[in-house]
């Protein structure tokens, strides 16, 4: 039983029916993904009147209790989410034109399936995902929008391979037989490109809100990175689809400037002198194989990255660039050790899908659990939403749990239950110390660094305001992802919380963004993007808490945690993947689904009396080649290693 459906949740759902165990996948939510979820504009409307108006949910059913044998306990749950706080929306437009506004009908998407079984889905997910060799055409026949102007290219995986993006057409990567596909959209070139861009009001935002896919939590996969191979490995990418970020970014004296990355980018850059691309190459090259030379830098090992770099012969622009937008580490907190190994993960993540180390799935970041739950439900996981669960039935005499009771009052039994940190009492948690996310969502007109392409996923780290506050990741997300509606922008901010998240990011977005609507400072100010709408909050980060901090919990309940704070989704996969192997040590952790054509029924499925055509002659499988599955109701026929 997995309570909760977030990313490290599904994963392991997902992990569990792969390997032929039983799921009961429950949820007390409307969504999937909990605090991993993306929600249209009137969605995050409603999400956000929801947190700001949190009250305490009484039992449906009191009559559970009676179901408590005298030889069981109980550990409840709590019924009340506390993972979000300090919550504070913004509009910058007239509010009140928008209040008649009704949000415009829905655009075509992949669906989100309710509780059922593995025929539905399975049907499902035929039609609206196409097989591998498809994969080309599923970007025209998806959506017309998303159709206009695309031309998916394929680019083929190598070590150093530098795959130019300057065109922003699609690359499609084949990794032995598991493809992960890019879409992207290219903006049309405007026939009036010179004129001022139209203004977006309130209004619009709220008629076009279905064109919004708002991530409550932003991150971005390295190309390279754990989620990536899990998707190829396990096939989930088939459902889903990717754009490459084509730009990074850096904040240097009150300027946003684009980072070189690659070879190429290096020695085309007008930013760098012939001598600080040789510097620059030449410490990246170092970086790639620094294990290789320990003299060079372990008399720095009690040192910060930042002195280290200093040391290093590299000019301040250099170090800045190094240190922000390549490492993207802290400058007081981060050891050179750790330095040398996120410079190396970005070196090793360039070339492999584009001229960048990330890939933004399109939709965002809350299609990627719900790809995991479709595996899961395929092979006959069962989900529920908006069903919430009461407690945990745990034998005083064994210490382990036998059951969760939910709120209509029934008993489900299982072997093991996965439950998200937030669904723990305050009694469970009293040792537990939490750090908190600060994040903003905004709404902006174009840019921070406008070029001749409208449509650019960047990334930018912001050096800390003062000292003692963290570096700001910004995310910003053009229309092609599939994020906002067109002629807009969708901007997330992410740092370590030291106050409300207001407090952290407010002076960021002051700095880069226009605030204010009057006219004559929106003139002051023109080269600044306009924000239309922003939201502020804190989320709760409960990665890195060890199970022994929860007090009484039977050994046989895992804990998950929310999403953290980094830029990536390692921290997930290791969670789901360690559970897993601690629940099932003897299993193979998401391994691929059986190729179709390779499926050879068992005999008795195909007896002829069973099948009503008893005079034929009966027909057996190839038993020389033939794997009785995990299931036990199919076997997969294998060639030299292909499943």
């Amino acid at each position: 039983v997995c309570v909760f459906s977030g990313l490290p949740e599904s994963i392991i759902a997902a992990a569990c029916a792969r390997s032929g165990q039983r799921v009961l996948h429950v949820d007390s939510r409307n969504y999937y993904g909990g605090n991993w979820a993306s929600f249209s504009f009137s969605g995050l409307l409603s999400w956000i009147k929801e947190n700001q108006q949190k009250t305490d949910i009484d039992d449906e059913c009191e009559d559970w209790r009676k179901l408590i044998l005298e030889n069981e306990e109980v550990i409840s749950l709590s019924k009340k989410d506390k993972t979000i706080q300090h919550i504070e929306d913004f509009c910058f437009g007239d509010q009140n034109s928008a209040e008649d506004v009704e949000e415009a009908g829905a655009l075509p998407k992949l669906p989100v399936f309710g509780a059922s079984g593995a025929e539905g889905v399975a049907r499902e997910s035929e039609k609206e995902c196409p097989p591998v060799e498809s994969a080309l055409l599923e970007v025209e026949s998806r959506e017309p929008e998303k159709a206009t102007g695309s031309e998916p290219a394929s680019a083929t995986e190598g070590n150093d391979a530098e795959v130019a993006s300057e065109d922003e057409s699609s690359h499609s990567t084949a990794l032995g037989e598991s493809t992960l596909e890019l879409g992207k959209t290219e903006a049309a070139p405007s026939e009036n490109s010179a004129q001022e861009p139209q203004k977006i009001t309130y209004s619009q935002i709220v008629r076009e809100g279905r064109r919004f896919n708002i991530d409550l939590v932003s991150k971005l996969l390295y190309s390279r990175g754990l989620l990536i191979d899990l998707l190829i490995k396990s096939n989930v990418s088939r459902y889903a689809e990717f754009k490459n970020a084509t730009r990074i970014l850096a904040f240097r004296e009150g300027k946003v400037e684009q980072v070189p990355c690659s070879r190429a980018d290096v020695f085309n850059s007008r930013q760098l002198t012939m001598v600080e691309k040789r510097m620059l190459m030449k410490f990246l090259t170092f970086c790639l194989d620094y294990e290789q030379h320990p003299d060079e830098y372990q008399d720095y090992a009690n040192s910060t990255f930042s002195q280290f770099l200093s040391t290093r012969k590299l000019t301040p622009s250099l170090q800045h660039f190094i240190l922000h937008s390549i490492a993207m580490v802290s400058e007081t907190d981060c050891s050179t050790l750790e330095g040398l190994q996120a410079t190396k993960k970005f070196l090793q993540c360039l070339g492999r899908y584009g001229n960048t180390p990330f890939l933004f799935p399109l939709y965002g970041q809350g299609e990627i659990p719900q790809c995991f739950c479709r595996l899961c439900a395929v092979f006959g996981g069962i989900y529920c939403l908006r069903h919430s669960v009461q407690c945990l039935v745990v034998d005083k005499e064994s210490g382990r749990c036998k059951a969760i009771v939910d709120h209509f009052g029934q008993r489900i039994s299982a072997n093991y239950f996965i439950v998200e940190d937030s669904y723990l009492s305050e009694s469970v948690c009293t040792n537990v110390c939490y750090r908190q996310i600060s994040r903003a969502v905004l709404i902006t007109d174009q840019s921070v660094l406008n070029t001749d392409s409208e449509q650019q996923v960047s990334i930018l780290t912001v050096p800390p305001v003062d000292p003692g506050k963290p570096a700001v990741c910004i995310i910003e997300l053009c229309s092609s992802t599939m994020t906002c509606m067109k002629g807009t922008y969708l901007v997330h901010l992410t740092c370590p919380s030291t106050k409300t998240a207001r407090e952290d990011l407010e002076p960021v977005v002051q700095k880069l963004f226009n605030l204010n609507t009057e006219e004559e400072t929106i003139n002051e100010e023109l080269g600044k993007p306009r924000v239309l709408w922003a939201v502020y909050f804190n989320m709760r980060d409960s990665s890195g808490i060890d199970k022994n901090s929860y007090d009484g919990l039977p050994s046989n309940v895992y804990v998950c945690s929310g999403p953290d704070s980094a830029l990536g989704n390692d921290c997930a996969v290791k969670q789901a993947e360690t559970i897993f192997q601690e629940m099932f040590p003897t299993e193979e952790f998401c391994p691929p689904p059986p190729n179709p054509e390779d499926i050879i029924y068992d005999e008795d499925e195909i007896a002829p009396e069973e099948s009503g055509f008893g005079n034929l002659p009966e027909t057996k499988p190839e038993s020389s080649s033939e794997e009785s599955s995990s299931r036990g109701s199919t076997a997969v026929k294998k060639e030299g290693n292909e499943e």
